[in-house]
């Protein structure tokens, strides 16, 4: 948690109110007892009517005013946490944001999604309690042994004696419970996994009926945790009865002691009442540190993975001198190209080299898992080569940041993904600033204008999360229409076309032919009619380059692309 405190610098002054104000409740606090051993002692017992009546309104206004400081106190000490949090959760989502594709794989969406929330109001909880408990259990332990010692110095021996247990007991508990809580964090990632996939994938879990299977598979990801949780509590619910029995016997032992020195003449009545009370304070400010060490181990532990999310930097960042390429728009060219994916055996990709010219049609196609997707990934720089280079518009896309290379490219992603809000808003995802107009045509060239125009709001209707109020195909041709109205340099169409039927998948090459007659366009494709018209097909086979040409010339030199072609297409077709 000591990594954090350095999202607290903006609320400095605020923190210096909250612990000034706790002082002043603190000294209010410890100032009551005495004012009450005067009442006895110098009031009640000598029958002074007046002076009782003078101290009780000094007392009144002392706890009128530790009460007014102990509101304010509460009230920036959770102004102080909600900004806290808020900071926080806005410098994470920052950060994850630069993540490359690796540290997503790496950490989790599920755990990523937990520490965002979850763990962030873990700590947010117990920094108010910190600036609260945390401050003001020390001021009143101290001040009640001080004020303590001046009623009796001798009494105070039994202090000695009960606070070295309470502390043993506290680090005893404090010990068992924070590898626990540790623990619980992870159990609490999997739950969340295992809901999230049993969200996302609630059509396939119907289809195939496994819907009792992923309730036994969340019921026992839930019973897991609510196991650690019970006991977990149960270590920390021990704290409270043996805090409370060393409170009571302690008060039994000062009531024991002071009756004998009262009887000897060695101690006031009044002073023996300020004593206990005293020693109230002593043992409370006890268990205030011990509400708190039930609730800092599980904090330290969301704030370690909290942490660990901010140490994790991304292996892909821009370069301290970054090139804006200026000439040959549109130009894409891989050099020599290998890569592998993180701890894997072989590499996805192996020696690949081509080109791509603006005004041209290059496309891919190859089995599955033949590196297809891996190799379009690289363009955008996702991933980074491992050995080669891939050059856009001449300049190493190492050299280029990251939005300026992005820029130049409309890329429409194997699984389309739509978000919350209006159909406009999704088309205007790929050009913030496009017009009424710009939107319009972006949807006419992907042929997506005849079901927005059927819906009841048009372009204003709004997609459900996820899109599920629309198809597949009409989800692929708003993906289309949100790249097309970015008008790039460079188009890249990941597979999709796979959701459209023949007719419109022919209407949409047809129209996208004319609209990216001076860009470069690459198409992924595993229909081989997609893909037949175009300049140049590269076949890949096992991370490998096994052809590149035009249909018929790959027809004749490619065993891998016939083999391809004639799983799909009749003879009549092929000729």
């Amino acid at each position: 948690m000591i990594k954090l405190r350095k999202f607290l610098k903006p609320f400095r002054l605020t923190i210096f109110a909250v612990l000034t104000l706790i002082l002043l409740q603190s000294l209010s606090e410890l100032y009551l007892p005495t004012l009450m051993s005067d009442i006895v002692d110098k009031g009640v017992v000598k029958g002074d009517t007046h002076y009782i009546w003078k101290i009780g309104g000094y007392m009144l206004m002392v706890a009128s005013g530790g009460m007014i400081c102990s509101v304010t106190a509460s009230f920036f000490s959770a102004k102080v946490a909600s900004g806290f949090g808020k900071t926080l959760r806005s410098k994470v989502f920052k950060h994850v944001g630069d993540f490359s594709l690796h540290e997503f794989d790496k950490i989790g969406t599920a755990s990523l999604i937990t520490r965002t929330t979850n763990d962030i109001t873990q700590v947010q909880q117990v920094l108010v309690m910190m600036l609260r408990m945390m401050v003001m259990a020390p001021m009143m332990c101290i001040g009640g042994i001080i004020m303590a010692i001046s009623k009796d110095a001798k009494l105070t021996l039994v202090l000695a004696v009960s606070i070295p247990i309470l502390v043993l007991a506290i680090t005893i508990i404090a010990k068992k419970g924070l590898p626990l809580f540790k623990v619980m964090q992870i159990k609490l990632d999997n739950l969340n996994r295992v809901l999230r996939e049993n969200l996302t994938g609630i059509r396939v879990v119907r289809s195939f009926n496994r819907v009792e299977h992923e309730k036994k598979r969340f019921d026992a990801a839930n019973l897991d945790l609510t196991e650690t949780a019970i006991k977990v509590n149960k270590i920390m619910a021990s704290m409270m009865p043996i805090m409370m029995i060393v409170l009571n016997l302690t008060t039994v032992a000062i009531i024991w002691f002071g009756g004998i020195r009262i009887s000897n003449g060695h101690m006031e009545v009044g002073d023996m009442m300020a004593f206990i009370q005293y020693a109230m304070q002593i043992m409370f400010s006890f268990i205030m540190l011990s509400m708190m060490f039930v609730m800092i181990p599980r904090a330290s532990v969301s704030a370690g993975r909290i942490n660990e999310v901010f140490d994790m930097t991304a292996d892909i960042s821009d370069p301290s001198a970054p090139v804006s390429p200026k000439e040959k728009k549109g130009h894409v060219e891989f050099q020599n190209v290998t890569f592998s994916y993180p701890g894997a055996e072989m590499p996805a990709l192996s020696n690949i080299s081509f080109s791509m010219k603006p005004g041209e049609v290059t496309a891919i196609i190859g089995g599955t898992g033949s590196g297809k997707s891996t190799l379009i990934n690289l363009i955008p720089r996702f991933y980074d080569v491992d050995h080669g280079k891939v050059l856009v518009d001449g300049v190493d896309v190492r050299e280029i940041s990251q939005e300026c290379l992005r820029e130049k490219i409309g890329f429409v992603p194997q699984m389309a993904v739509l978000f919350t809000g209006t159909i406009a808003e999704n088309i205007r995802f790929g050009k913030e600033n496009a017009t009424e107009a710009e939107v319009k045509h972006a949807a006419e060239i992907a042929q997506a204008s005849e079901f927005i125009n059927n819906m009841p709001d048009g372009f204003d209707s709004v997609i459900a999360q996820g899109g599920t109020n629309v198809s597949g195909g009409q989800k692929q041709r708003l993906s289309i229409s949100r790249a097309l109205v970015r008008k790039p340099e460079i188009y890249i169409f990941d597979d999709s076309f796979s959701a459209l039927d023949f007719k419109t998948d022919a209407m949409l090459r047809s129209a996208l032919k004319k609209e990216t007659e001076n860009a470069a366009v690459l198409i992924v494709a595993q229909r081989v009619s997609t893909i037949m018209d175009a300049d140049q097909i590269i076949v890949l086979d096992n991370g490998e380059i096994s052809g590149i040409g035009k249909h018929r010339e790959l027809m004749e030199s490619s065993p891998v692309y016939r083999e391809i072609v004639m799983s799909q297409l009749s003879e009549e077709e092929i000729a």
